[in-house]
């Protein structure tokens, strides 16, 4: 069966639509019923956005028809009319405009309006020109072959401006000097500094040049007495131009010996010093002296109030007043009466605002009852979905080991297939498993904040204190590095005073915390491997004793630092800085104990 339907008249279906899309263009179809080839846009090129230039060759205008040359030549006779009167108008408002060529001129006139001196290059081109302009009208007939002077004309004007563009050429004399063509020279600008620095030197270096010497030395002075005011600063002591000399100077007569007689007193103080202690040591005055200046003052009568506060309630003034009639303390009858007032009841400030409960602890088997109840409950409203159609029903859950009973006769016409299908499944399983883990797991800074959350305990109610004290921690890094990092990985505030024969340690945390910490300091840290220095020079194993624990209503220190104090005195004005002098009073009276019967 033939694909092109023939109509009863002759005419196909392709010659029909070849007539339809020729009137709807305007195209003129051919004579086998084919259109006609269209206008190209590359027919007509505008150049320079000057003139629309047409660039029609023979063999373009031979396979054109008769009436598509008419309607173009029609458009370019329209658009050459319409640039002429532009150019026209332009001519008549600009009267520089009066040189230039019309479109009309013939080629050598445009040339020559163009360019007066016109170049062996320019004639040749312009030749050239002539000839492909007379080819091209020996092929063509009719209008066509007058478009064809447009082009010339751009080509000459293009020459012009290329000729005006070009440098103009170097002409030097027998001197070397830079000349134009009547001889005259010219002054070329040269390269002048750009930095700063370098414009400035040579302004100075013109200004010195110009200015006489007298001037300059005047100048200078000038300047320079106005520099020394400007920056002149009284407060700064002058110092002199000139370098003083060295003079020797000798010591007085009798200075070393003077030097020698003190330090033989000193020695011979710091030995009587040494016999006296020892002989305190052996009777038990020293430790007596040292615990009586440690101990604490007692409240002095003058510090007893005049009238207590609840006697202020019934009594008329003081307790100077008294009665006229009787002589006694004059007491307000109005404030007493048979009611009895009860106080109002306050809450003590170290409960907590919301009540505690007790943690439940469920037995072993109450645990594996409870969870077996709660997989239960979920698998019921699992397969309650699935039973309304909520949810896909799972797919079979395939192993090696159920391959064959799950399967069955699939499994034997392809084991192979079957088997590579149970081990992806499998792999599903196991991915989604590992995904599942992951999406649980924590992160670097949530395990941190749950660590630091786990650590933390509130102290709003009461704060507890620990008191410790330790023979030598003064040489023994690794022992003060332990004590320093746990109180600060357990977020505990407190000191650690070091003192040559007491060395403290005050740390202020939660029940928890001081837990962990106590176990740090009596069990962990073994003390007795590093030897101290005791009283008499021995040495003795060091140790460490807790000396108080309690609570406290608020925390007097901040983060954990040492201090070392060469005196007790100094140890303890620290202490009461932060109003907690008990503290250390204590721990030095313990130690101070512990010495003496080491003595004895």
């Amino acid at each position: 069966m033939s694909s092109i339907i023939t109509r009863k008249d002759g005419e196909s279906e392709e010659q029909k639509l070849a007539k339809k899309r020729a009137a709807t263009s305007g195209a003129v179809p051919g004579p086998d019923g084919v259109e006609a080839p269209k206008k190209s846009r590359f027919d007509v090129k505008e150049k320079n956005g000057d003139e629309l230039l047409p660039t029609i060759t023979a063999a373009a205008a031979s396979s054109l028809s008769s009436t598509q040359i008419k309607l173009m030549m029609a458009h370019a006779q329209r658009e050459i009319e319409e640039r002429k009167r532009a150019l026209s108008n332009l001519r008549d408002k600009d009267p520089l405009l009066a040189s230039v060529p019309s479109i009309g001129m013939p080629v050598a006139l445009a040339t020559q309006a163009l360019s007066k001196k016109p170049t062996p290059e320019d004639a040749d081109k312009a030749r050239k020109i002539a000839e492909l302009q007379a080819q091209i009208r020996a092929k063509l007939t009719g209008n066509l072959a007058n478009l064809i002077q447009p082009t010339a004309v751009a080509a000459a004007a293009a020459a012009a401006a290329q000729q005006q563009e070009r440098p103009k050429p170097l002409i030097l004399d027998d001197e070397g000097r830079t000349v134009d063509k009547s001889g005259r020279a010219i002054n070329i600008p040269t390269v002048t500094p750009t930095l700063k620095a370098n414009i400035r030197a040579k302004k100075r270096e013109v200004f010195q040049r110009q200015a006489g010497p007298s001037e300059r030395a005047g100048e200078a002075t000038g300047s320079a007495q106005d520099d020394a005011i400007k920056y002149f600063d009284d407060r700064i002591a002058l110092k002199p131009t000139v370098r003083n000399k060295r003079t020797l100077r000798f010591h007085e007569p009798g200075k070393f010996q003077q030097l020698a007689e003190r330090m033989r007193m000193k020695s011979q103080l710091e030995r009587l010093q040494n016999e006296i202690s020892q002989i305190a040591r052996k009777t038990g005055i020293s430790s007596a002296t040292k615990l009586a200046l440690i101990a604490p003052k007692q409240d002095m009568p003058d510090d007893v109030p005049a009238m207590e506060w609840w006697d202020s309630v019934i009594l008329t003034q003081d307790m100077q007043t008294l009665d006229e009639g009787s002589g006694k303390i004059s007491i307000r009858q109005t404030a007493i009466s048979n009611l009895i007032e009860h106080p109002t009841q306050m809450k003590p400030p170290n409960e907590p605002l919301k009540p505690v409960y007790l943690p439940v602890f469920l037995t072993k088997k109450e645990r594996k009852k409870l969870r077996r109840q709660n997989r239960r409950e979920a698998w019921k409203e699992e397969q309650e979905k699935i039973r309304l159609g909520l949810v896909a029903p799972p797919e079979p859950k395939l192993r090696i080991s159920n391959l064959m009973r799950v399967l069955g006769s699939d499994a034997v016409q392809d084991p192979t297939k079957m088997e590579q299908h149970v081990r992806e499944q499998m792999a599903k399983r196991q991915k989604a498993h590992e995904d599942a883990n992951n999406a649980r797991k924590l992160t670097s800074e949530q395990k941190s904040e749950k660590k630091q959350r786990k650590l933390k305990e509130d102290t709003s109610c009461g704060v507890h204190v620990s008191v410790y004290r330790i023979r030598d921690l003064q040489d023994n890094q690794s022992k003060k590095f332990k004590v320093e990092t746990n109180a600060k990985q357990l977020q505990m505030t407190g000191t650690v005073a070091l003192f040559r024969d007491c060395c403290v340690v005050v740390v202020e945390g939660g029940p928890k915390q001081q837990k962990k910490y106590r176990r740090l300091m009596l069990t962990r840290i073994k003390w007795d491997e590093d030897l101290a220095k005791g009283n008499d020079g021995q040495d003795v194993p060091n140790s460490c004793v807790l000396v108080w624990e309690g609570t406290s209503q608020r925390r007097h220190f901040g983060e954990i630092k040492f201090k070392i104090f060469p005196m007790e005195k100094m140890a303890r004005e620290f202490f009461q800085k932060h109003q907690v002098e008990h503290y250390w009073d204590l721990a030095y009276s313990g130690a101070v104990l512990e010495a003496s019967t080491d003595q004895q």
